[in-house]
Parts: C-alpha cells; structure tokens; sequence
C-alpha cells in the first residue's frame, strides 16, 4: 500500500471481512431515516402496548402481537437484511485494488475495472470499520479502513471529505 498524498494517487489492495461488512450493513439500515422512524415507532407501539397490558386495558394478545411485531422488525433489520444482502452480493467475496486520483476513483480486481468521477458520489458516511461512498440514498460502496496503513486513513479521510460531499 502506497501512502496517501492528497494530490498524488494512492492505491491499496482490500478484501472484505463478513463480521465487519455485516455490522457496516447494519449500520447502513439504521442511518436510513425511513427506517429510524419506523423503529421508533414500533418501539413506541410495543411499550404503549406493554403498559395498556399492565393496566389490563388490552388483552395478552394483543400484547403478544405487538411484541411478535418488535422482535420480527429487530430480527429483519439485524440479522436478515444484512445477512441477504451479502449472501447476494459476489462484490464481498472479491479482492479489489482501489485507487484515489485526483479526477476520479478507480476501482479494479480480477474480473475488470470500473472508474467513477468524485462527483458520482453523493455523499461520504463513515462507520467503525468503513468508509460508506453513496451514489444516492440506496447504493453505496464500501472501503474497509483497513485497506489503508498505518496514519494513512486519516490522509483518506481527508481526502474523500474533499471530493465528496459529507453529508450525514
């Protein structure tokens, strides 16, 4: 791995690691508004639900439907989306060489190369693990941090800040 001067190109060698893919997924899922709203308001249901139960206002039940509904939306969100998507995805299996120049990303592995000009990306969300490159609020791709060594993610950091937009 080269280090990372803002100017100058970089490239670094990266696979992927399920547990970190699939807690960057997760983190994917709860940073969508749609689904944040969605949660909380499921959780709102579930404890109004469990005090109408307390109070013997609603019968068990309806208490177990919405406790049913909980556990199911916290099981699909955690556990299922996440698992599907990378079980779907052959992109998490390959090894990619990436490489930021000044124009543009450059994207490479066995199978072919694909570049994208820093204004493809929408928007820069960094979880634990990942840089998260948004083309638009639902398709992204994942950098792992690691790809980079030593000091060198923070200069990546730096530089992605400046050609994509952070939003988030």
């Amino acid at each position: 791995m080269l280090p990372l001067s803002l100017p100058l190109m970089t490239s670094s060698f990266f696979t992927y690691n399920k547990s970190k893919v699939i807690q960057a997924l997760r983190y994917h899922f709860i940073t969508r508004r749609e689904i944040k709203t969605m949660i909380i308001l499921v959780n709102v249901f579930a404890i109004l639900s469990a005090g109408l139960f307390f109070f013997k206002k609603i019968s068990p039940l309806a208490f177990l439907v919405s406790s049913v509904l909980w556990f199911t939306l916290m099981i699909a969100f955690w556990f299922i989306l996440p698992y599907s998507i990378y079980r779907k995805a052959a992109t998490f299996k390959d090894g990619f060489k990436v490489s930021f120049e000044d124009q543009h990303l450059f994207l490479e592995n066995d199978r072919g190369s694909k570049s994208w000009p820093w204004t493809a990306f929408s928007s820069l969300i960094e979880s634990p693990h990942f840089f998260h490159l948004y083309f638009d609020s639902r398709s992204f791709f994942l950098i792992p941090k690691d790809a980079f060594e030593g000091d060198t993610v923070h200069d990546a950091r730096k530089f992605l800040a400046n050609k994509i937009m952070k939003k988030g």
